[in-house]
């Protein structure tokens, strides 16, 4: 069994397109989180989050928190839905470099953006740039950062794209990038399912 411990319009609504990606059964627990940009929302004592933020996810009396954790681990368990390369396969060291340059790279660049930090820090504007030539020349590529295929590393890119879009210049490839996957089938239902709670039956 899965349970999403989730707060609506927040960083645990992207994993509820993951689970509609993977095709599988899960149940949304409703939790209240305290929102740092706005000060607003109060921490809930029954998020097992250690840091009583989302998302949380419960898989077989597992618990597994923070979103990078929660794509490496349900897209290995269930390898089906082809969103995580196996041990062996070519790509999946393009796959790994990814999701650590999401954590490493695109956040960091994301929140400087967002927070006007660029024109008073060389260092950062530098990081910001080197991570809009990366993804762009990614997506000159192909549809999605590894080309053809679509992964784990998808959702978290576009999932923070599409939030912090401002952050970011004007970028044809970006917006083209953040219709196809929000345009994908599992996109749509986690979007529609993103207030809701109870058992989920997945796609």
């Amino acid at each position: 069994m899965i349970t999403l411990y989730h707060a609506p319009q927040s960083r645990s609504s992207r994993m509820i397109w993951l689970l509609e990606e993977l095709g599988v059964p899960y149940a949304i627990e409703p939790v209240s989180i305290f929102w740092p940009m706005t000060g607003e929302g109060v921490p809930d004592a029954a998020n097992p989050h250690p840091d009583k933020r989302v998302p949380a996810l419960l898989h077989n009396g597992v618990l597994v928190a923070e979103s990078l954790a929660i794509v490496l681990h349900l897209a290995e368990h269930f390898p089906e839905a082809g969103l995580a390369p196996a041990i062996g396969d070519p790509d999946r060291g393009a796959y790994l470099t990814w999701l650590a340059w999401y954590v490493a790279e695109f956040e960091p660049a994301l929140f400087a953006g967002m927070a006007g930090e660029l024109p008073g820090s060389p260092q950062k504007r530098r990081a910001h740039e080197a991570v809009v030539r990366r993804l762009e020349t990614a997506l000159a590529r192909g549809p999605y950062a590894m080309g053809e295929r679509f992964s784990g590393a998808d959702i978290l890119i576009a999932s923070a794209l599409g939030f912090g879009r401002a952050a970011f210049p004007a970028s044809e490839a970006f917006e083209a990038y953040l219709e196809r996957c929000r345009a994908r089938p599992a996109a749509l239902r986690g979007a529609a399912r993103d207030g809701a709670s109870g058992p989920q039956q997945g796609a």
